[in-house]
């Protein structure tokens, strides 16, 4: 990774649970009525994950289901994938939004990501991404992340989200 994460920000540290829970994340804000698999405030079904500004970072909190296990007490790696790329799309779509001061949130897509798996990922406590943008330019964006579980890093990302026009599928998604 190209960044370094302050001392503050160990999982347990990062926002107690109680503020999370009663504070809008990006996705109820800017895209209530989303039904994306990952992150859709509006899939009941959904893994529904909620990302927060934090700093110069993005965070979200997740607790796996057993549904989400790849063999007991761990992460499916294609649910660890999930949970990056929507949730550094989002980190993308707020640093677009501080970059242009924008209100409203621009429509982004994934161009491309890449995980590196860097050992288990337990599911018995909470699962927190942190990501963060380092390279932003006018209609796209590079995050980079991190997945801690169990107070270890499990996991990194680095992922390009663009941002799309008129005519693209995805335009009017959120």
């Amino acid at each position: 990774m190209t960044f370094k994460y302050p001392a503050w920000a160990c999982p347990s540290l990062l926002y107690p649970p109680s503020v999370a829970e009663s504070e809008q994340s990006l996705q109820e804000r800017h895209a209530p009525r989303s039904t994306c698999f990952g992150c859709g405030p509006a899939n009941a079904t959904g893994l529904r994950i909620r990302s927060f500004p934090r700093g110069d970072d993005v965070v979200m909190t997740f607790r796996a289901r057993p549904e989400h296990e790849a063999f007991p007490g761990y992460l499916n790696g294609g649910i660890a994938g999930t949970l990056f790329d929507c949730h550094l799309n989002w980190a993308g779509v707020h640093a677009l939004m501080q970059r242009s001061g924008a209100t409203s949130a621009p429509t982004t897509v994934t161009s491309g990501y890449s995980v590196r798996f860097r050992r288990p990922i337990p599911t018995a406590g909470d699962i927190t991404v942190i990501a963060r943008a380092v390279d932003v330019q006018d209609d796209r964006v590079v995050v980079e992340g991190r997945m801690i579980a169990g107070d270890r890093e499990c996991a990194t990302a680095r992922g390009t989200f663009v941002s799309v026009k008129e005519g693209h599928p995805a335009f009017h998604r959120w």
